[in-house]
């Protein structure tokens, strides 16, 4: 009878160990007694300032298109390359020295400005020295699409590359196939490169309050791992069929060391 109920008590302690508890898959929980009308406030993100590699998109318009195309790179047919290759290829990129090389007007310095910085630089350079106010020019800059670095418990690992100004951590997650039921959703970090150094945070996507956090805004290049839970490690199972097929494959294991001894 004691061994029976050994054996019981084993396959509930495997049991209960084993399981992924439904809390720890669901996003954006209301935690604390949270009312069910909570606000989540904006979050005020710092701008972006760029760092070396970056590629940018610049565009340059007046009411003389011919006095616009030399400041503009064509591939051989002339064409400005609007593609998402082409912005790669025939985009301006922020080289180690912090310079981006444009027509005409040779190296700009760019490292650690903002987009709208470097658009106000570049529109104070052409109408200094190319351009009067009559030309009406129109600069727009752009990052060549924003990139993130996401590795772990993904449906998708690997650098990927978005073309919109803002992007936020879900958006991040389900660009890459979701996070793995065996992944921890508690506990995602961000590393982040700055001027300063590099900055690591992590973050708890199971609680609604990640959306005040200021790393809930991805910032380029920004790096996104995904750990583990310990039941990956265990091998235990991550769901009650699973655990029931291990706990029945240890009683058998157990019944026949113990049958095996007896004899």
């Amino acid at each position: 009878m004691n061994k029976s109920v050994l054996y019981i008590l084993l396959g509930v302690s495997v049991f209960f160990t084993s399981c992924i508890p439904t809390q720890d898959l669901i996003y954006l929980q209301k935690k604390n007694g949270a009312k069910s009308d909570t606000t989540i406030s904006a979050v005020v993100s710092k701008p972006y300032r760029l760092q070396t590699n970056d590629v940018l998109s610049i565009a340059i318009k007046a009411n003389d298109p011919k006095l616009v195309a030399m400041f503009s790179v064509s591939d051989q047919a002339g064409v400005t390359a609007k593609s998402d290759s082409g912005l790669y290829f025939d985009g301006f990129t922020v080289d180690d020295h912090g310079n981006i090389r444009i027509p005409v007007l040779g190296e700009v310095n760019v490292i650690g400005f903002t987009l709208d910085e470097v658009r106000i630089k570049i529109e104070k350079q052409l109408l200094a020295d190319y351009f009067n106010a009559a030309a009406n020019i129109f600069v727009t800059v752009k990052l060549a699409g924003f990139r993130y670095t996401i590795n772990g418990e993904v449906g998708s690992t690997g650098t990927k590359i978005l073309f919109q100004d803002h992007v936020n951590i879900m958006e991040a997650i389900a660009n890459s196939g979701d996070i793995a039921i065996t992944g921890n959703r508690k506990s995602v970090t961000i590393i982040r490169q700055l001027s300063t150094g590099t900055e690591m945070h992590d973050i708890d996507l199971t609680d609604i309050n990640v959306m005040k956090s200021p790393y809930f805004y991805l910032q380029p290049n920004d790096y996104i791992y995904v750990k583990p839970l310990k039941q990956k490690t265990w091998g235990t199972g991550k769901t009650g069929i699973e655990s029931v097929g291990t706990i029945i494959t240890l009683l058998s294991l157990a019944t026949t060391v113990y049958l095996l001894l007896k004899k």
